[in-house]
């Protein structure tokens, strides 16, 4: 059975504190999840057990997220000297933007193609962090990785995700996965 790795991660430091975007890699993984379609459940990780989440994204047949690429595989290149970027990788963002030529959040496309909104946002997980309440990072990053996975079963069975623009028109965006 080919294992496909939904992923998605929350960071301890924003890019302010960090000093900009450019410095992602040095705002540390406060909680990872993994859902593999060869376990069938999630896996929360926090920074102790880092390295175990690497060495499962190193397994998998494909890693599936949204901005893994640019953001996620950046923050744990902090732990690890391995390019994650050479994994089997899908990102979903990236994907859509070369359909697009603009980006599109998560939420956009997960509220007109599947109904369903994000639970809060990355700032929340922040100020959950300074506050030592992981279990609710890692409830929120586990609700993440679950709208991923439905974006891209979706996308791989209608080959199309849909978005409202600007004046709300609902439109779709093709997708080849």
């Amino acid at each position: 059975m080919k294992n496909i790795v939904y992923f998605d991660l929350e960071t301890q430091k924003s890019a302010d504190e960090v000093g900009g975007w450019d410095r992602v890699s040095q705002m540390r993984m406060s909680v990872g999840v993994l859902y593999g379609t060869a376990w069938g459940e999630y896996r929360i990780y926090d920074e102790a057990r880092v390295h175990h989440l690497i060495a499962e994204l190193q397994r998998a047949d494909l890693v599936v997220g949204f901005n893994h690429l640019r953001f996620d595989y950046e923050v744990l290149h902090y732990y690890t000297p391995i390019d994650l970027r050479q994994l089997p990788t899908l990102d979903l963002l990236v994907e859509i933007q070369k359909q697009l030529q603009h980006r599109l959040s998560m939420d956009a496309i997960a509220v007109a193609t599947l109904g369903v909104e994000k639970t809060t946002d990355g700032l929340q997980a922040l100020q959950w962090f300074r506050e030592g309440r992981l279990v609710e990072i890692a409830e929120y990053c586990c609700y993440d990785v679950k709208i991923t996975r439905l974006i891209h079963e979706y996308g791989a069975q209608h080959k199309q995700l849909f978005y409202r623009n600007r004046f709300g028109r609902k439109l779709s965006v093709p997708v080849s996965w």
